[in-house]
């Protein structure tokens, strides 16, 4: 090995130090250019700022935790989550970056993903944190992302304990308890909602289709008309006012109804279909015809849609198109009894006796199948007088 003179060594030492110091001026000063592109919101050339710092220090985490912000800031989610991980791969630990990692995850609709971020972090902060209230709400709407509505329940119930003002919050629970059917839930959030004075349309909504699970028609009807008080534009509530209306034979009533939903939303099928429905009862066989003839068109898969327009072929004596339209009802539903029942009368009006008794006879093993199915379910119910005296034996054992 040659020797260096000690001050051709001092010498080397000083450039390469020099060096160092001048790279590290150059990033220094690259960062700042970045971070007051970024505060100006001239996100293109922070980002290009940003590329040119992670091409030359690639073992850097900062510049693609930073693209990733600026993807995110533009809505550019997947990107985003791209950059994201590319810097907690370089840098688990870096603050913040899984919280903007399930951020974007979850504005990207990726809510599995999201709650697989989000449950630990929850789980690591104080449960009175500010932070632990943002995160119970990202799972909980996450878990309601995802169709998850048992799952949702806690997280927002728990949230919403902690913010009784949220009334967005309160109303995304109320949702989720009704879709699980957990109808005193929905009464809870909608009682929290009133007692925050609020004047919601959505709650009464949501409280008037739980109560009608519930089969309090009443109770229902009266939220519902309260949420059309409130807001007449909300979608569906003239729809559920009148569909409770025609279940209980106030055809004229619900007609209102129905035509003052399809006069916020003409697109809206279920609205036509039974105003439809309610004219056939109300024998304004003319005004149905129209209606169930564009139906078919539009949704030639509904049963109830051919059946009607068969009713009102067949009153017109109009029997070969009633016949097309019994016959198609009847192989969308096998098991519709009115349809075969429908088809029997018609082959009977029009001398093909054979055809009527076959379609009776299927109409009658239907039924009879019907009424078995309910005498095995009564007959499962103990009388009162073979009923134990005591209730928890049973359960015991």
């Amino acid at each position: 090995m040659s020797y260096i003179p000690p001050y051709k060594q001092a010498l080397c030492t000083a450039l390469i130090l020099g060096s160092f110091s001048l790279t590290t001026a150059a990033q220094n000063e690259q960062r700042q250019a970045a971070f007051s592109l970024e505060q100006q919101g001239k996100y293109a050339e922070a980002e290009a700022v940003w590329r040119t710092l992670s091409k030359a220090y690639p073992t850097n985490p900062e510049p693609y935790a930073h693209l990733g912000l600026l993807e995110a800031r533009q809505e550019h989610f997947g990107d985003a989550v791209s950059f994201y991980r590319k810097a907690l791969k370089l840098n688990p630990q870096m603050q913040g970056l899984r919280l903007n990692l399930g951020l974007a995850l979850f504005k990207d609709g990726e809510y599995q993903q999201a709650i697989e971020i989000f449950d630990p972090l929850l789980k690591a902060e104080p449960a009175s944190s500010p932070e632990a209230q943002k995160l119970r709400i990202l799972v909980g709407m996450a878990h309601y992302g995802l169709g998850q509505y048992p799952a949702a329940i806690p997280y927002l119930q728990q949230a919403s304990a902690n913010d009784e003002q949220n009334l967005p919050l309160l109303l995304n629970l109320a949702h989720s308890c009704l879709l699980s059917k957990q109808f005193p839930c929905v009464l809870d959030a909608f009682h929290k909602l009133v007692a925050a004075n609020a004047e919601s349309a959505e709650a009464d909504m949501l409280v008037g289709e739980a109560l009608d699970e519930m089969s309090d028609t009443n109770g229902a009807l009266r939220e519902l008309r309260a949420a059309a008080a409130i807001n007449p534009k909300l979608p569906n509530v003239h729809f559920g006012i009148g569909y409770l209306l025609w279940t209980q034979g106030q055809y004229t009533e619900s007609a209102k109804e129905f035509e003052a939903e399809i006069a916020n939303d003409s697109g809206h099928v279920q609205a036509a279909l039974y105003l439809a429905d309610a004219k056939i009862q109300m024998n304004q066989m003319n005004e149905a015809l129209p209606l169930l003839e564009d139906l078919v068109k539009i949704n030639p898969n509904s049963t109830m849609e051919h059946l009607d327009l068969g009713i009102v072929y067949a009153d017109a004596d109009r029997k070969e198109d009633a016949l097309r339209e019994f016959q198609t009802a009847a192989k969308l539903a096998p098991d519709n009894v009115n349809a075969h029942w429908r088809l029997a009368r018609l082959y009977r009006s029009m001398g093909k006796a054979a055809e009527s008794q076959a379609e009776f006879d299927k109409a009658g093993k239907l039924n009879k199948a019907a009424d078995d199915g309910l005498l095995k379910v009564m007959s499962r119910i103990p009388a009162k007088d073979t009923v134990k005296s005591n209730p928890t034996e049973s359960i015991t054992k």
